[in-house]
Order: structure tokens, then C-alpha cells, then sequence
């Protein structure tokens, strides 16, 4: 996949020493539920390299972007990591201002098809929480309409 981008000033704050920390982050990632044991977290500078095997590629971007989602955070390597059940990677997109999950659906599915915000929702979930909480800066997930 390579080097995914983000904000380095936005994101959920779980650094208390405000410098970004592997286990701090594998800990908040494996919280998740996801099937992520074969993912190592390592840190270089204010990036974050994952390395190892993802059972999916779904799994594999939802790890993505819950350990770039940070502030501290502004790439995520992922040159080392095999995905063990490979399929078509996503589409990614980078929250604006004024931005909501229909809006976002539409731009992505077309014109009529904001109600395809529950897609987008639950290709972010967990780490989505309410589909009304989402703020600029923020990468998401926008998967093909199957």
C-alpha cells in the first residue's frame, strides 16, 4: 500500500507525553477488536511503520487509520506488512470543513446516493463511533458500492 498522509495536528490525543509511542499505539489499536496480533507498530519520528501480516485488507487500512488518526501522526508506512486475503483497496478521503457522511457519499457514489452514508460509516467502524462525529483532517475509508 505505501505511505498513507496525515494532518499531523488533528486526531485523538493519546499521547500524554505528546510524542508518539508503539505500544501506546498498538494497545489503542488492538482495542479495536480487530484481528490485528500479527501487526507490529514501530514509530520513526512522527511516523508510524506497520509491519507484519493483516488477515484482509479492510483490516489492514481500518489499522491505517486508526494509528494515523492521531495527533503526533503524519504518515503511516506500510511497505512490510502482507496482507494475507488480498482484494481492491479503498478509496481514502480527507475530511473539509462542512463535510458530513452524505455529502461525502454523494461526492464519492454520485448524485442521489447520499443515503450510502451508511456504507461509509460502517467501512470506519470501529473506530466511527456516530456518523455525525467526524471532524476536518480526518482520513476515512470510502469503499467501492458493491
Amino acid at each position: 500500500m505505501g505511505l498513507f498522509t496525515f494532518i499531523k495536528d488533528v486526531g485523538d490525543k493519546i499521547f500524554g507525553s505528546g510524542k508518539a509511542n508503539a505500544a501506546e499505539l498498538k494497545k489503542d489499536l488492538d482495542s479495536l477488536g480487530l484481528d490485528t496480533k500479527d501487526l507490529e507498530v514501530e514509530v520513526e519520528g512522527d511516523q508510524v511503520v506497520l509491519k507484519g501480516s493483516a488477515k484482509d485488507q479492510e483490516t489492514l487500512e481500518k489499522a491505517v487509520l486508526q494509528v494515523g488518526n492521531k495527533v503526533g501522526i503524519s504518515g503511516v508506512k506500510t511497505d512490510d506488512v502482507t496482507v494475507t486475503a488480498p482484494a481492491g483497496e479503498s478509496a481514502f478521503y480527507e475530511v473539509k470543513k462542512g463535510d458530513t457522511l452524505w455529502k461525502i457519499a454523494e461526492t464519492h457514489y454520485g448524485k442521489g446516493k447520499g443515503a450510502k452514508y451508511t456504507v461509509i460509516f460502517e467501512a470506519n467502524r470501529p473506530m466511527l463511533k456516530d456518523p455525525d462525529k467526524i471532524y476536518p483532517g480526518q482520513k476515512l475509508r470510502i469503499p467501492p458500492l458493491q
